[in-house]
């Protein structure tokens, strides 16, 4: 799809995967996720060197918890009231507490950032 898109682009435009922060923690409850989300990333940093020529700019959002209506299908009761214990602000974040993120690097504001990958996930640290 980003081959396509490209071709449609033009200098200033920009790119915004969403990785998570399971790509920099890992999750041996979900490993299978943990692990498209670090290929998200990779993908991130290659396609950002890739573009920066043509001035459009790659960047990422890793979120931590985060509410949305998979967690409400997918989880159930227990986990459902414990979603999001586990970071230190203690909740999962709504989706209005990311948005600036993706609103970030969709602006001018964020003209000199490309290859990187904002972290709102509630002060999980990683390396």
């Amino acid at each position: 799809m980003t081959r396509h898109a490209i071709k449609h682009m033009n200098q200033g435009s920009s790119i915004i995967n969403t990785a998570s922060v399971a790509a920099y923690t890992g999750s041996p409850k979900f490993l299978d996720y943990g692990s498209t989300k670090g290929a998200v990333v990779s993908f991130t940093r290659g396609l950002s060197q890739k573009l920066v020529d043509k001035g459009i700019r790659v960047n990422g959002v890793a979120p931590g918890p985060v509410w949305t209506p998979l967690e409400v299908a997918a989880l159930d009761d227990e986990d459902i009231v414990k979603f999001g214990s586990e970071v230190p602000m203690d909740r999962a974040a709504q989706p209005c507490e990311i948005a600036p993120s993706y609103v970030f690097l969709a602006s001018e504001d964020s003209s000199y950032y490309t290859g990187q990958v904002l972290h709102p996930n509630g002060i999980i640290l990683h390396t």
